[in-house]
């Protein structure tokens, strides 16, 4: 019997065609997931007024698909350790694609709101498994990079809403939006049943002689030599086939981290959420912006959001992950404030709104790769889609709050202003990670995790140092 250390081996390897395969299925479901969570906001007015209701009745709406965001977040991660991350994705984006096609047909804003809702508990679950699944596949020399551009189909999804509410309600009418972000995902299914593999963490986790490792495996490494005796390790386990327990995201030593990554979670999720679905209607409501011409300007700031995206992949890599993410929201709170100061349109305006962009984008994949990177495989999934359920929570209050703000004679600027408060407190609260321990580059120094380039020597050299035992650096036999 051979102990193999998966998460071993997965670190040691160069970057092949199976980890484009991964990172290009979840960041087009990613795109879509966007899509869907941030469309309604951007169409919010012309789905009010078709419906014969004054904009403030749109809370409804947004509320009911928080709730529902804020209920997936916390029931996806036990669906996917028990059924897996490759399953819960496409059962996910089936089941969302399904109900955002059903909104299209709406009659009234509490018919929308129900099928929102419903939509919102799936839709909660792409985005935590689809970056466990990227980070569970990719080398930890290259993770942060690809889980940023896994994240930049989250951010391009949430651009697209834009060009749907610029483009097409004036010629299709609001229900268009519903009708791409419903079929979209539906299109992509038989897709990633093809293609996209499952985590051999979690496979090792149910069985550690699950009989699909080894194929899955040989994607990785097609001359690697495996003699049918291994029993597979998943991620830090010290046994096979050992199961995660949700709780351990508050022991060894992690509760004071754990704590602090829920509340920058709430707060800076929240403040997008609210963001999400009022900044158009502020603008057209205390400035008399129209919403086709706000998503405009909207779609030329979501390139600062890209590159803050693939930027902060590369600084988590190399920086302290608490000084640069309180940097970037402090620089997200300075934008918020400016923007209602400036006339819209205006060359200051969009160089602001691209940085806002920047910021707040950036400021968010932050958090993601950093949950990503902080815990082990066996709770990976826990601790992402916790921390976002209890973000979720935070984009139920958000926009409640903003609904008061437009129905509250208050002009654009102060309204503003207040939206900026958040991110300032995100920013002085995860100063704080630094006790906890966490507060370190996420790049490892230990050489081990750096690829093997003796993995992809010919087949006969790889086959023989496969039964070849490591007598110092970890490895992925043992």
């Amino acid at each position: 019997m051979t102990h193999f250390r998966v998460q071993d081996f997965l670190d040691r390897q160069r970057i092949r065609s199976i980890h484009i395969v991964v990172l290009a299925l979840c960041a087009a479901i990613m795109f879509v997931d966007g899509l869907d969570i941030f469309m309604v906001g951007k169409i919010a007015p012309a789905i009010a007024a078709g419906m014969g209701e004054a904009p403030s009745a749109m809370t409804r709406v947004f509320v009911a698909q928080q709730i529902g965001l804020a209920l997936g977040a916390f029931m996806a991660t036990p669906f996917a350790d028990r059924f897996g991350r490759r399953t819960t994705i496409i059962a996910c984006a089936g089941c969302f694609g399904a109900l955002t096609v059903m909104s299209a047909f709406a009659t009234s804003l509490w018919q929308l709101a129900v099928l929102r809702g419903l939509a919102g508990i799936f839709l909660s679950g792409v985005l935590p498994m689809a970056v466990a699944l990227v980070a569970e596949v990719t080398p930890r020399y290259r993770r942060g990079t690809f889980i940023a551009i896994a994240m930049m189909g989250y951010s391009l999804g949430n651009a697209a809403g834009g060009a749907v509410a610029a483009w097409l309600i004036d010629l299709y009418g609001w229900q268009s939006g519903f009708w791409i972000g419903g079929l979209m995902p539906l299109a992509m299914i038989p897709i990633m049943l093809m293609f996209l593999p499952e985590s051999i963490q979690f496979l090792a986790g149910r069985n550690a002689r699950h009989p699909r490792i080894p194929a899955i495996l040989g994607r990785f490494d097609p001359h690697m030599d495996l003699k049918g005796d291994e029993v597979f390790l998943a991620g830090d386990s010290a046994s096979p086939g050992t199961k995660s327990n949700p709780l351990e995201i508050f022991r060894g030593g992690r509760a004071g981290a754990s704590v602090i990554l829920w509340l920058v979670c709430f707060l800076s999720m929240g403040n997008i959420a609210l963001l999400a679905a009022w900044l158009p209607t502020f603008f057209q409501e205390k400035a008399g912006v129209p919403i086709q011409q706000f998503a405009l300007y909207a779609m030329i700031a979501y390139s600062g959001g890209l590159a803050g995206t693939l930027a902060v992949g590369w600084l988590l890599d190399r920086c302290s992950p608490a000084r640069l993410i309180a940097t970037i929201y402090v620089l997200q709170s300075l934008c918020i404030a400016s923007l209602g100061q400036l006339a819209f349109g205006g060359i200051g305006f969009v160089g602001l709104f691209i940085a806002f962009s920047c910021f707040q984008t950036g400021g968010q994949a932050a958090l993601n790769l950093l949950l990503a990177q902080s815990y082990p495989a066996a709770i990976r999934t826990t601790g992402i889609g916790w921390a976002g359920g209890m973000g979720r929570i935070g984009g139920i209050v958000g926009p409640l709050l903003g609904g008061i703000a437009v129905a509250a004679d208050i002009s654009l600027a102060f309204t503003l202003t207040l939206v900026a408060v958040p991110p300032l407190i995100v920013a002085i609260v995860i100063s704080f990670l630094s006790r906890t321990g966490m507060d370190r580059p996420l790049l490892p120094e230990d050489p081990s995790t750096q690829p093997d380039r003796a993995l992809h020597r010919p087949a006969a050299a790889s086959a023989s140092r496969s039964r070849s035992p490591a007598p110092s650096a970890p490895s992925a036999r043992q």
